[in-house]
């Protein structure tokens, strides 16, 4: 045990204590980026009911197994403690533990048969020092983990202030309009008290773009005009290639389109985070738009149909999504499939690619190769990681979550606040819990959560118990469909880590 390291603990004992009471009453002040709270709107999602669920976090500890969560009254609580959680410089005025230290700590957790084939790594995030692993270099299936190079990519290339809009502009003749996709799959047909993302309430910044606002700007336009009635089109040309992912299952995600509204549900007030989708998510979107004008007292004289506004077409009215960086944290926190192949082709536009599946991936890899995140054996299909093709060494994960950490390179700071923590939000929820041997962690761990078919991953930040934050990556193969004791095995690696002082 080095020096300190018993205060060490004293800290982490005061971190998690504070953490929870923080945690519930919706406040967090941590100096360290591995512990700050996620956005409001990033909050609790319930389970997947899909075969192929993204995440899968519906079947964890504490779920019923029937794509709904179960509250659990003992979960979030706190131990009542005095004095600031971590004094100011503190992960990097600590000693990061040895390799040889960490390999001791971990024994006997690295060879739980549950984790069939693992790959792994541990840094240092101050330094980003490489200190442990197995097949650290070898590339690997990194299901939703993938959507940590997708925000890395985005925040790296896009403005902190870029918005996706849907527009409405004059169509090609009078007394006609075309409704424009822009990419923002999350426009919203709901009153903003009704929105709900993970669970929790929208604020200001996290809110969407409403159908029923752009509609209530067109009305003003058209009625400025004198016209009361119109032909509405709409225009999807944004994209192109294939509209279905390779993985599509209608729940996970639905066709990918840049004219949406509430991600193409079919309930848009469904706490499901993989819902039944519909068919024609861009005529979905028109239908809603028209059913607002009309409440606008504007005549739409047919059913929209698709068609490509006129170049140049003078703009009536527009919505914007929230900034990319709460874009980027509600993807994560939510493991939102839609939304990240949407993210995805927002860098395909940016690096002038085409904006597809293939596109996104193809602008995705030359961001990450320029900003110097290493990239031998990484292969990149998709945006959202629901492609069993994708591969991604855990050395690869690591950078990525080392420079999103890292004061150098504050753009890309909500990738680390997007990130679930432990036992309380998003896809974590139900992790750490008290049956899982990993309890102890449930509070300091901020980790992305990754699962397909054999498959479990979870990728992050951990304090140690002398408070310095390390960032992992874990990733698994396993020949059982049964991914709840590969999670469970998973867990309590990172719990060994956070205990280290070592």
């Amino acid at each position: 045990m080095r020096s300190g390291a018993g205060a060490g603990r004293g800290r982490r004992t005061a971190l998690v204590g504070v953490l929870g009471a923080a945690l519930a009453a919706g406040v967090l002040t941590v100096a360290d980026p591995a512990l700050a709270q996620p956005s409001p709107g990033a909050g609790r999602p319930d389970g997947h009911s899909s075969k192929r669920a993204d995440d899968g976090h519906h079947q964890g500890g504490g779920g019923n197994g029937n794509g709904q969560q179960e509250r659990r009254g003992n979960r979030h609580r706190a131990v009542p403690v005095k004095g600031p959680v971590l004094s100011a410089g503190d992960a990097k005025d600590s000693h990061a533990p040895t390799g040889t230290g960490l390999r001791s700590a971990l024994g006997a957790t690295l060879q739980d048969k549950s984790l069939g084939t693992l790959n792994y790594a541990v840094a240092d995030a101050a330094t980003g020092e490489f200190l442990v692993g197995a097949n650290e270099n070898t590339p690997a299936t990194p299901a939703s983990t993938t959507k940590l190079a997708t925000a890395v990519a985005a925040l790296s290339l896009l403005p902190a202030g870029h918005r996706i809009a849907t527009t409405v502009v004059q169509g090609a003749a009078p007394g006609e309009i075309t409704l424009v996709g822009g990419g923002d799959p999350t426009v919203t047909a709901l009153p903003v008290d009704q929105i709900r993302i993970g669970g929790a309430p929208v604020d200001v910044d996290s809110a969407p773009a409403s159908m029923a606002d752009l509609a209530r700007r067109t009305a003003a336009a058209l009625k400025a005009a004198g016209t009361t009635g119109v032909k509405l089109s709409y225009d999807t040309s944004l994209y192109s290639g294939p509209l279905l992912h390779k993985e599509h299952d209608g729940t996970n995600i639905g066709a990918v389109t840049p004219l949406m509204v509430d991600e193409g549900r079919i309930d848009p007030r469904s706490p499901d985070e993989a819902p039944a989708r519909v068919f024609d998510p861009p005529g979905q979107a028109a239908e809603s738009f028209a059913g607002f004008l009309k409440a606008e007292g504007i005549t739409v004289q047919n059913k929209a149909a698709q068609a490509t506004a006129p170049a140049g077409a003078k703009e009536l009215a527009r919505v914007e999504s929230p900034e990319i960086g709460r874009l980027v944290e509600r993807m994560l926190t939510t493991s939102d499939n839609q939304l990240a192949e949407a993210v995805a082709r927002q860098v395909a536009l940016a690096a002038k690619q085409p904006a597809s599946f293939e596109g996104g991936a193809a602008a995705v890899t030359a961001e990450l190769t320029k900003v110097g995140v290493p990239m031998n054996g990484v292969v990149l299909t998709d945006g959202s990681g629901l492609a069993s093709a994708n591969l991604i060494p855990p050395l690869t994960l690591v950078k990525l979550l080392g420079q999103a950490a890292s004061p150098q390179h504050p753009e890309l700071r909500p990738v680390i606040t997007g990130l679930p923590i432990a036992g309380f939000t998003g896809t974590l929820v139900s992790r750490f819990g008290a049956k899982s041997g990993a309890s102890d962690a449930a509070g300091i761990v901020r980790a992305k959560t990754g699962s397909l078919s054999n498959v479990n991953t979870l990728a992050g930040t951990v304090v140690d118990s002398d408070g310095r934050v390390l960032v992992f990556a874990l990733m698994t193969r396993t020949t059982s469909p049964d991914p709840f004791p590969t999670r469970a095995a998973i867990d309590r690696i990172v719990a060994k880590i956070a205990a280290c002082g070592c």
